[in-house]
């Protein structure tokens, strides 16, 4: 199927690669059809909203900056995507690269997690305090000695 993309332009994608999210995301609960993407520069996707093509996020595998991260959540939390084991499931960070300069950082607060099998997914808000909203992520990957 072809899909407008805000990074690509019109491409062609793959069934497999559109994820639900039945409640949306934070701030876009009425978008729920999405494509997940390979960027251009690894370790980055990019979530594409499939009903408006300038919605699209920027996501990073949060384990890769911080491998001490845990997605706490209890199981209820995630039955309406069917997700039961955790082995089935992808975790995503929102990333946020801004205009001024300033460092990249990433969500750990509002997890994405999708169902690998089913393909969908949920925003999950943590109550740890110690994931917040912006994390910085160079300055945690010079932290863990990964940079």
């Amino acid at each position: 199927m072809k899909v407008a993309t805000k990074a690509y332009g019109l491409i062609d994608v793959d069934e497999r690669q559109k994820i639900i999210f039945p409640q949306g995301l934070l701030g876009f609960e009425t978008l729920k059809d999405y494509l997940l993407l390979d960027a251009e520069r690894q370790p980055f996707y990019w979530l594409q909203s499939m009903d408006e093509e300038q919605v699209a996020f920027i996501l990073v595998n949060p384990f890769l900056f911080r491998p001490d991260y845990e997605v706490n959540i209890g199981n209820e939390e995630l039955a309406d995507i069917s997700l039961h084991s955790p082995e089935k499931a992808l975790i995503f960070s929102i990333v946020t690269i801004p205009s001024d300069a300033g460092p990249m950082t990433a969500n750990l607060q509002g997890p994405l997690i999708i169902n690998r099998d089913n393909r969908t997914g949920k925003q999950a808000v943590l109550s740890d305090t110690r994931w917040r909203t912006r994390h910085d992520i160079m300055a945690e990957l010079a932290a863990t000695g990964n940079s």
